[in-house]
């Protein structure tokens, strides 16, 4: 079956959209199809893979607001092995409200993702808006499953509660499959005893579904985005390279079972 991944968290900042980009392209590196969509108004997954926003024809906004939209004409091959992109801009912003009153506003996504040759993935990974508006409640219901960044800072649980009680919600009513793959640490300092002291925290309350793989705080991997390149085709030998190519494998062996 194929896997639709949402990754989210309603914090911004905490390495969602980082997390999204460099692990799409390390499955896609390992050989696997990966559709990555862009479903964050402010673009980064999009510029994060070195393309202009200001020059699309198609994005996200049109697949979630027009019923007729074809698959082809919002996709874009990327410069990555294996990995295509539905990109987005800031039109996007405006889509909750103008969705707001159609029928079947939370099931928008995963009907496109239906009618559309998505299926020719081997897995779709999703990078949701920092909220839990109508944007991500649309990814929930098109996901089999959610990857949770949690950054190893002082406000690391602060909201984490509201963000299962959404899952929680969606699993009720519009998506019972749905299930947690995993929760990563970013941003991990291990010069810190901050850090130290997160990480003891999340792995009590969320236990078995932590990640072995730790994603570090490194430079490089602050500086690939601005360059429009996963962190594998910036500095392939970082520290933070290393991390996500571990995480990608990680996220494999979980899905594969």
């Amino acid at each position: 079956m194929q896997r639709v991944i949402a990754v989210l968290n309603q914090k911004g900042g905490v390495g969602k959209t980082t997390t999204a980009v460099n692990i799409a392209a390390y499955l896609g590196k390992g050989g696997a199809s990966v559709l990555l969509i862009d479903l964050d108004p402010q673009g980064n997954a999009t510029s994060g893979l070195g393309i202009d926003k200001l020059s699309l024809e198609g994005t996200s906004y049109q697949a979630l607001i027009t019923d007729e939209t074809a698959f082809d004409a919002v996709a874009i091959q990327t410069e990555v092995q294996g990995v295509t992109l539905i990109p987005t801009n800031a039109d996007l912003a405006g889509v909750e409200v103008q969705l707001a009153n159609k029928e079947q506003r939370e099931t928008r996504l995963r009907s496109f993702l239906h009618k559309a040759n998505s299926y020719n993935y081997d897995y779709v990974l999703i990078d949701c808006p920092p909220s839990l508006g109508l944007l991500t409640v649309n990814a929930l219901t098109a996901a089999t499953d959610v990857l949770i960044p949690v950054q190893t800072e002082y406000y690391a649980m602060e909201g984490l509660s509201q963000l299962i009680q959404v899952i929680q919600r969606v699993q009720q009513g519009l998506n019972p499959t749905l299930q947690i793959l995993g929760v990563v640490m970013t941003m991990y300092d291990s010069r810190t005893s901050l850090s130290e002291q997160v990480k003891a925290e999340i792995t009590r309350v969320f236990g078995d579904l932590v990640f072995t793989t730790v994603i570090p705080r490194n430079v490089r991997l602050a500086e690939a985005p601005s360059h429009g390149k996963p962190i594998m085709q910036y500095d392939k030998w970082s520290k933070g390279a290393r991390a996500y190519k571990s995480l990608a494998k990680e996220v494999r062996e979980r899905i594969d079972g």
